[in-house]
């Protein structure tokens, strides 16, 4: 039996939901209906703090949060660069929500005085906070290509990806003073998927009359994938529906097999 650790940066942020939500995962790839593998391997989740735990892990998950404060924490806990190895140079599996999505992108909007740093491994920019003060928390049934029903889910003060950007080596042409770059590591050859778009019946919790589509939102990018790196802009961990969480820890054996071969 294969053994496979996921860890959760536990920084700061919806940690705790995402290590539950794991488990219920790890249970219906073993015990569900329809195995999604024939052999499911033996899974160990880890709360990552330091290089040495993050070392340990074959993936990880960057939790819902605020980017800049985890961002700072990582900085002050010599975590940054490790972190950028695992993910852009090791290449190990990475999955980030909102605020994750944020770290995991090469280039996004400044939205602070003090900027922040980012970990890059996703070949788009991010807009933080897209939706403003105008519809900062609100819900969607989303239709995932990896999933067979919609998966209903919660966007709070939530990011979208507004543009899919040239490889890692040539983001530097995006730079303007509006917006910070992760630092380089190696370029992948691997394109950027679209998993994921907004519905126009996406509701305003704080107004069930107002969909995202009547606000002009609808069609914006929520869910990507380039190789070993996927970001979704919204909160799966967040709604007790373990699915995407299955799915991604399939995609973790998966690319790890692939490793080993």
């Amino acid at each position: 039996m294969t053994a496979i650790t996921v860890g959760v940066l536990a920084l700061q942020g919806a940690f705790v939901e995402h290590i539950q939500l794991l488990h219920r995962a790890a249970q219906s790839i073993a015990n569900g209906p329809r195995k999604a593998l024939h052999q499911p391997p033996h899974f160990t989740f880890l709360e990552v703090r330091n290089a040495d735990e993050l070392q340990a892990c074959d993936a990880l998950i960057l939790p819902g949060g605020e980017s800049t404060s985890i961002s700072l924490i990582a900085e002050r806990t010599a975590l940054l660069d490790p972190l950028r190895d695992f993910v852009k140079v090791q290449r190990k599996p990475v999955w980030g929500t909102c605020a994750g999505l944020i770290l995991l992108a090469e280039s996004a909007n400044k939205s602070k005085q003090s900027g922040q740093e980012l970990i890059g491994g996703l070949d788009v920019r991010v807009q933080r906070n897209y939706f403003g003060r105008q519809v900062e928390s609100f819900e969607a049934d989303l239709d995932l290509p990896f999933l067979e029903s919609p998966f209903h889910s919660v966007f709070i003060r939530a990011p979208v990806v507004e543009k899919v950007l040239p490889p890692t080596n040539a983001v530097s042409a995006e730079k303007s003073p509006d917006t910070v770059l992760a630092p380089p590591r190696q370029a992948t050859n691997a394109p950027v998927e679209i998993l994921g778009r907004l519905p126009g019946r996406a509701r305003a919790i704080r107004d069930k009359t107002t969909t995202a589509e009547e606000l002009g939102e609808d069609g914006d990018i929520v869910a990507v994938k380039q190789g070993n790196v996927f970001g979704t802009a919204f909160h799966p961990e967040l709604t007790g529906d373990e699915r995407i969480h299955a799915w991604w820890l399939t995609e973790v054996v998966r690319l790890k097999s692939e490793r080993i071969g």
